[in-house]
């Protein structure tokens, strides 16, 4: 009687273990199809950034992307609050980072394990055959102490963006990720596989050039980009990026886990969550399964307090456990001796990060950069504020580049000192300001560079596309003569190449015929070319055609930019309102 007792005790606790564990699968299977759902969004809307359309000068037709494509940014809560901090001001859609930031603050860092696309890629590189395993795994994805560094991160970002310094996208996942793809990765894949299709199209076989067709057409209208793409430092930024994926097969999530300021951020706010980790202690035999499948490095085992500020609601440890000692409930016991609610950091660490912030502006602004020495070649995308207006919007997140259709806007180095590396600069020798493009400001998420019409940028009347108005266009620099180096100037060569591609009307490039006498004795007519500055929006067509191909002759300064009061050739040109 009693044997048989105990079988059926044993059979019942075996049944509710399979259940409890059952539940959690499910809950694991719903979070992987959100993790899916999401990632596939964001590739969508990223893809969707390049414009393929053509631009129509008669003005027709209003020039607009058909998605969203900067969903992902908008609704990422470090996004608004530091730009709410640098800024005093919020930016347009931030409904969007208040529901994630009242999500967070409810049940916890949902985010992170459900709907951030960097993290569900670093989720991917850190499950799929790990370096670590077994009982190494089981010790290093326990929580460490160095795994705080991303709150110490955090703290000396608000510390900047308080005192008008934007630096948070430098580590935010989203703009980081956006960046990572748009500079570096994506043109290295279009590279490739445009490589790959023109080898086999060069081989004349007729399969392979079918086969190369077919991809061309298929990848043409979605992946590959309308013609290749270049970028400055994209070498770098994209071994940065490959690092943080290669780290993840040594320590899972290792970038959510300790250098994340996203993560760190809904980590202090998830300490007010309803939701969370139940955990019966007497039940847990050191199996280490949770352990083991953790991804937040919160100590989900028995017999230590769960560390609810580092849980991603991954729901594996519930999921794997045969003992059912784990679950997730609303309001659970809050016991300090089951949770630890706040994260593990040091109050003298939190001080002197936030002292390191404040402590490095100054250092950055002591430097040469915007203050002294100001870099004439530093050209901002039209639509743009002012230099340390910009500097406290810009999140570097890279859609600017990523949609400019001519590939002029790069990411800079310190062209505008430390504060603004990585934030966008047009080069003209890459690309030029395409006249009727304000694509630039459609996509950027925080109002850095205004949404402006085509008829603002061109200084034209709403409606009247042919009209002469008082309106002014908007200019970001102005072009200028290297008389020395010109063709016609220097050498006696025709040459009207830049007054024919200026697409401004009148023309900015006007043309005197001029009788020289050449060295030979022959007479000879040349156009001599001339920039009227009122009339020059520093579009940078003439300096991407010009001829002469090492240095050109006719260059684009940012003198002259709208957005400036003071950055002015002479003083009754002012700046435009």
């Amino acid at each position: 009687m009693t044997d048989a007792t105990s079988g059926a005790t044993a059979r019942t606790v075996k049944k509710s273990a399979v259940q409890g564990s059952s539940r959690g699968r499910r809950i694991r299977w719903f979070r992987r199809i959100s993790q899916t759902f999401f990632l596939l969004l964001f590739f969508f809307l990223f893809f969707q950034t390049e414009f393929r359309g053509a631009f129509d000068t008669t003005y027709s037709e209003i020039i607009r992307l058909q998605y969203p494509v900067s969903l992902f940014l908008e609704m990422d809560p470090l996004v608004a609050v530091s730009t709410a901090l640098s800024t005093h001001a919020i930016y347009e859609n931030v409904v969007l980072a208040l529901i994630i930031i009242v999500g967070v603050i409810l049940i916890g860092r949902f985010f992170c394990g459900w709907i951030c696309p960097l993290g569900t890629l670093n989720h991917f590189f850190s499950s799929f055959k790990p370096e670590r395993k077994g009982m190494k795994r089981i010790a290093a994805n326990r929580y460490q102490k160095w795994m705080s560094i991303k709150y110490y991160l955090l703290f000396a970002l608000i510390a900047l963006s308080i005192f008008t310094s934007l630096q948070a996208g430098l580590l935010d996942p989203i703009p980081f990720l956006v960046r990572s793809l748009a500079t570096s990765v994506v043109p290295a894949i279009n590279v490739g596989i445009r490589e790959s299709l023109d080898f086999l199209h060069s081989s004349n076989i007729g399969v392979l050039q079918s086969l190369a067709d077919a991809g061309y057409l298929v990848l043409g209208s979605s992946i590959l980009s309308y013609k290749p793409q270049y970028y400055h430092l994209a070498f770098v930024i994209g071994i940065v990026f490959l690092a943080v994926l290669v780290l993840n097969r040594f320590i899972t999530r290792f970038w959510c886990r300790g250098i994340c300021p996203l993560g760190a951020l809904m980590g202090l706010l998830s300490r007010f969550a309803i939701f969370g980790m139940r955990k019966d202690h007497s039940r847990c035999d050191d199996c280490n399964l949770c352990t083991l499948h953790c991804q937040g490095a919160c100590d989900p085992q028995g017999k230590v307090p769960w560390r609810q500020a580092e849980c991603h609601l991954c729901f594996n440890c519930e999921g794997v456990c045969p003992q059912e000692a784990i679950r997730f409930e609303f309001f659970p016991d809050q016991d300090r001796k089951t949770v630890k609610i706040a994260p593990d950091l040091k109050r003298r660490r939190v001080i002197e990060s936030f002292a390191a912030g404040v402590v490095a502006l100054p250092l950055f602004r002591s430097s040469l950069g915007l203050a002294k020495n100001y870099d004439d070649r530093l050209i901002r995308p039209p639509g743009s504020l002012e230099e340390e207006e910009f500097l406290a919007r810009c999140i570097r997140c890279g859609q600017c580049m990523k949609v400019c259709p001519t590939n002029a806007i790069q990411p800079a180095m310190f062209e505008s000192g430390i504060e603004g590396v990585w934030t966008p600069m047009l080069v003209m020798r890459v690309g030029y300001c395409e006249y009727n493009c304000v694509l630039c400001g459609q996509v950027c998420p925080t109002g850095a560079i205004w949404k402006i019409s085509e008829e603002e940028k061109l200084g034209k009347v709403p409606g009247q596309a042919n009209s002469r108005s008082k309106a002014k266009p908007v200019k970001i620099g102005t072009a200028f003569y290297d008389r020395g180096r010109c063709l016609p100037w220097a050498m006696d060569i025709p040459c009207i190449v830049c007054e024919e591609f200026c697409p401004t009307s009148p023309k900015a490039i006007w043309v005197i015929d001029e009788d020289v006498t050449r060295s030979d004795g022959t007479v000879v007519r040349v156009q001599r070319p001339r920039v009227d500055v009122d009339r020059c929006v520093g579009c940078g067509v003439c300096e991407n055609v010009c001829p002469v191909a090492d240095r050109p002759a006719i260059y684009v300064t940012n003198i002259g930019e709208t957005r400036s009061r003071t950055n002015q050739i002479r003083l009754e040109s002012g700046a435009y309102n």
